[in-house]
């Protein structure tokens, strides 16, 4: 039991936010009568948040150099999303070309803001506001102010539908649809487990602080079961989304870019101190200048993802998609100040986001009222970090009260 405790207390901010997922999910769950875990509801919700978890995992690497945020990202998602209309639509291009194009397009934007970013060292706010403007623009001249659709069935194979069933011959029934889903959920519980024993094991044979083996088990057994419950639903409905696999590539590539790589370690690095970095001989700028190709780079990967489930290059596209990705990564635990955050975290903050609207929605709750809530849940988010920081308590306030009280 102690043990346990000690593991809690280390990972207070990944577990507060884990816990605050799980009642949000069993409030709608409860409030919408069921509707918010039907199978064809969550195949709708990862449809739906895809592009944020993908804009927020960009997002994340930005704000661990030092708190900062790029603008220009909904803008990004939208100028590309019409340049692939443009490409594939009115000019009959190849699909699989255009796509790599968009591709490329976003990591040239992402290298002309990193550009002022890191080598003129103009503040990223300016510098990606100026990109939001720009984009937002060049969407609209590029568009005339019209919308392109459809795009063809190759471009939409990409981001659209779900999986075959191609185990169906070992289908069990009890109202599966697609048995492939519930074994992919089922060997990703099993690999999950593995490699939590195999960290565990790791970190105890180089002398590194570690959690007991009964800490290990319980929470990969937990996080297992989750995933085994997440591809049940999808398997009763029609599978599991092609996007999906799009959005599972960027959450493994960059949670091992951000805990195992050199570069990982030198985004932290920045983000915790970026003068000692320098020093350390981190080359800071070539770190911030990469942080945001990457990030336009993953806008670019979002808009082909949203313009494929949309069916169509709208010049409203991605408006206000930034304040979700930054949303979601404050929410699942990084820091303000830079230095703090991870993929897990921001999938979970991604989640709570997507599951707020989903859940709001279909209790037919305003849009009005939605900006509300989520900007309320925002705003605990970063007070928790701050308050956490600080390690604020009661004597705290008595002083933060006596110090108004004196002047």
């Amino acid at each position: 039991m102690d043990k346990l405790k000690t593991a809690f207390s280390k990972n207070l901010k990944q577990f507060v936010m884990l816990f605050t997922l799980v009642v949000i999910i069993v409030f709608f769950q409860l409030m919408t009568r069921g509707t918010l875990l039907k199978p064809m509801n969550v195949f709708n919700l990862i449809n739906q948040n895809a592009y944020v978890v993908v804009l927020a995992v960009g997002m994340l690497l930005c704000i661990l150099t030092g708190g900062n945020v790029d603008l220009s990202v909904g803008s990004v998602v939208a100028f590309v999303g019409a340049c692939a209309g443009t490409l594939m639509i009115t000019w009959k291009w190849d699909p699989y070309l255009s796509v790599f194009l968009c591709l490329i397009m976003g990591v040239l934007i992402g290298a002309w803001h990193g550009f002022w970013i890191a080598y003129v060292r103009i503040p990223a706010f300016i510098v990606t506001l100026s990109g939001q403007l720009i984009f937002r623009g060049l969407t609209l001249i590029v568009l005339k102010g019209l919308t392109l659709s459809p795009f063809p069935k190759a471009f939409m194979s990409l981001s659209t539908g779900a999986i075959g069933n191609f185990l169906g011959f070992l289908d069990p029934g009890s109202g599966l649809r697609n048995f492939t889903s519930l074994l992919i959920g089922i060997i990703m519980g099993l690999v999950f487990i593995f490699l939590e024993l195999k960290k565990q094991a790791d970190r105890k044979r180089k002398g590194y602080s570690y959690d007991s083996l009964m800490v290990t088990l319980v929470r990969g057994l937990v996080i297992a079961a989750a995933l085994v419950y997440f591809f049940w639903l999808l398997a009763c409905y029609i599978g599991t989304p092609v996007v999906l696999i799009t959005v599972g590539i960027v959450l493994v590539v960059y949670s091992y870019l951000t805990s195992k790589t050199v570069m990982g370690r030198h985004i932290y690095a920045v983000g915790g101190n970026e003068k000692a970095a320098r020093l350390s001989g981190v080359k800071t700028d070539k770190i911030i200048f990469l942080t945001y190709v990457n990030m336009s780079f993953l806008a670019a990967v979002a808009g082909l993802i949203f313009s494929a489930r949309l069916q169509s290059a709208s010049p409203q596209a991605g408006t206000g998609f930034e304040l979700d990705a930054i949303g979601a990564v404050y929410i699942g635990g990084a820091s303000a100040y830079g230095g703090i955050g991870t993929v897990g975290g921001t999938l979970i903050g991604a989640l709570i986001m997507g599951v707020l609207n989903n859940g709001m929605s279909i209790m037919g709750i305003s849009i009005d009222m939605q900006q509300v809530v989520k900007g309320l849940v925002l705003l605990a988010a970063v007070a928790f970090d701050v308050i956490s920081k600080q390690k604020i308590s009661l004597p705290f306030f008595t002083r933060l009260f006596s110090r108004r009280k004196a002047a």
